[in-house]
């Protein structure tokens, strides 16, 4: 079955006396990332003012509502340069009145009108009280981006030029994310995390984004406002950005790493993927690995039960039969799938579940990263022939270096028995493999 959209919409119509104001009070932003520039010019924007005084009907504008900082703020999706010409026209906008040609009785001739001579004739209310169809709608980023290309796919289309813009417009944010989007755009289509028909909307950007903001923030976010977030192109500054990049692409590849088969199991779901790979994350950024591949397997395993055990649960309770004895857990946690999914408390639910399963299988990292100089003193003087391990060449005090026989990377301690002299040439050509000591 197609995927279905998430979007909703409302009709509604708001007067240019209320636009007006959501504008000047910075609620109403006619310059989303994803919009175009302007490509009217003067006549067209007087041929707008004048359909408006006859009191002609308007197509309706498409404003994307979101929240920022607690404060209602509405992106122009579509109408940006009928709202960009009224707010000109009447001075909103300043430095770029002009003029419209029109009749303003039935017994005047035509007579080019500006904003001034309204007023003067007190018909500024002709403008201001006019209502101007709107539509306000919410979903997802991509979708919302999907409706403005579709939208303005007609009249002046965009140019591809422009949709590439509309699509990864200029937030260096998106634009990293829809670089790591494309490179990892393989592995969510071949684990099935996500479908060709959602990276077509730009779903795989979308979750990218939500990463990348989970992990550099330290926690889970709700969806919407982690989304909204990134429609601020100031949100971020590069430092941060690369940061979160680091982070996602990361924590996405340990992901693959250990759990090379997630597309036969439920945890493939966008909704379940999100939660386990922020859990990773939050593993690795604790200092916890799996120390061998046998926990590794073992952790699979405890995965691939729980995956299963909770579809059984959802299964009975489709032929409302309700969970069976023992199987509390699995009910929870399909309630946190089940209803306001992408909710900040049902995302900590679901992570605190998924570490009480796999959290007693991963060791933390020591915190001592090298060996002190102390211990450096000790191993020196003990060596017998204090040569380098690996290739037999003789050191001195100078260019010595120690190496974990057991990485530190995979829980090996800094600890004297985990020590082991070597050249600096081949204990960095080592990496994070074991010493064959």
């Amino acid at each position: 079955m197609p995927e279905k959209s998430g979007l909703k919409h409302k009709t509604t119509t708001k007067s240019v006396l209320e636009l007006t104001n959501l504008y000047q009070n910075s609620h109403l932003n006619l310059a989303p990332g994803f919009q175009r520039q302007s490509v009217w010019r003067d006549r067209d924007r007087a041929k707008l003012i004048e359909s408006i005084l006859r009191n002609y009907p308007l197509p309706a504008i498409f404003l994307y509502r979101r929240e920022d900082d607690g404060d209602l703020v509405y992106d122009v999706i579509d109408g940006k340069q009928r709202l960009e010409s009224i707010f000109m026209y009447t001075g909103a906008i300043r430095g770029q009145r002009y003029e419209a040609r029109a009749q303003l009785s039935d017994d005047s001739s035509p007579e080019k009108v500006d904003w001034s001579m309204l007023k003067r004739r007190r018909m500024q209310s002709r403008i201001l009280g006019y209502e101007v169809p709107v539509i306000e709608v919410d979903g997802d980023i991509g979708d919302i981006i999907d409706v403005f290309v579709r939208i303005n796919s007609t009249g002046k289309a965009l140019t591809r030029q422009e949709q590439r813009h509309a699509k990864y417009y200029q937030s260096p944010f998106l634009k990293e994310a829809a670089r790591l989007a494309h490179k990892f755009e393989p592995y969510f289509l071949r684990q099935r995390i996500l479908s060709p028909g959602q990276t077509s909307r730009m779903k795989h950007v979308e979750l990218i984004c939500e990463l990348m903001l989970s992990l550099s923030q330290g926690d889970v976010l709700n969806k919407k406002t982690a989304l909204d977030r990134v429609m601020d192109t100031q949100s971020y500054d590069s430092r941060q950005t690369q940061k979160a990049s680091r982070l996602a692409t990361a924590t996405l590849n340990r992901v693959n790493w250990m759990f090379p088969h997630l597309k036969t199991t439920r945890l493939r779901q966008v909704t379940d993927f999100y939660s386990l790979t922020i859990l990773i994350g939050k593993f690795e950024a604790e200092g916890m690995i799996l120390t061998d591949r046998r926990r590794n397997t073992l952790a699979w395993d405890l995965l691939q039960s729980f995956a299963a055990t909770v579809d059984e649960v959802r299964e009975l309770q489709r032929k409302a039969k309700g969970a069976g004895p023992n199987q509390e857990l699995y009910r929870d946690y399909l309630l946190t799938v089940s209803q306001m999914t992408d909710d900040v408390n049902q995302r900590r639910k679901r992570e605190q579940i998924l570490r009480g399963i796999l959290g007693s299988l991963f060791s933390s990292k020591d915190a001592q990263r090298g060996f002190s100089a102390e211990q450096r003193r000790i191993i020196w003087n003990s060596s017998a022939n204090r040569s380098c391990a690996t290739c037999g060449t003789k050191l001195n005090w100078n260019d010595f270096t120690i190496d974990h026989i057991h990485p530190h990377s995979k829980g090996g301690r800094s600890r004297l028995e985990n020590a082991a002299l070597m050249c600096r040439k081949h204990n960095s050509a080592k990496g994070n493999r074991r010493s064959q000591v």
